[in-house]
């Protein structure tokens, strides 16, 4: 069987962002843990798109705040219809964001740090997991 845990247990992250390079850095970090499945998307519409194609759990929904056919606040309410046990960490420069986030998702202001991201994801999809960044 090995070392690489299997496909099972491991959790999955939708990325959305229509930057490219936010996209590629944010997916890339992520994907350097074994025990992640990244998926992504460019757009709103192409996120809910694989949610609903993807037949396994998808534990976290990581977006972008503001994009231009779909926001991340209608994406993750749409995915969170289909998906109720969905955990939801949007990001943005827009400060204002956290102020119509609804109960229980989180909010991540750009510009973050990969240590930021990982102890934020580690506690969304993993939070009986210890990492060196908890309390």
């Amino acid at each position: 069987m090995g070392q690489t845990p299997d496909r099972q247990h491991k959790k999955t992250i939708l990325v959305v962002d229509d930057d490219a390079a936010i996209l590629a850095v944010v997916s890339g970090m992520l994907a350097e843990n074994v025990d992640y499945n990244v998926l992504t998307a460019s757009t709103g519409s192409d996120g809910l798109q694989q949610s609903r194609n993807f037949k396994g759990e998808i534990n976290l929904l990581l977006s972008d705040f503001q994009m231009p056919d779909m926001s991340g606040v209608d994406l993750a309410t749409a995915m969170t219809l289909d998906r109720p046990q969905l955990k939801v960490l949007l990001m943005s420069g827009f400060p204002g964001g956290t102020l119509v986030l609804n109960e229980g998702w989180h909010f991540l202001p750009k510009p973050f740090v990969p240590s930021q991201l990982r102890a934020l994801v580690v506690g969304l999809v993993s939070p009986d997991k210890k990492s060196k960044f908890s309390n």
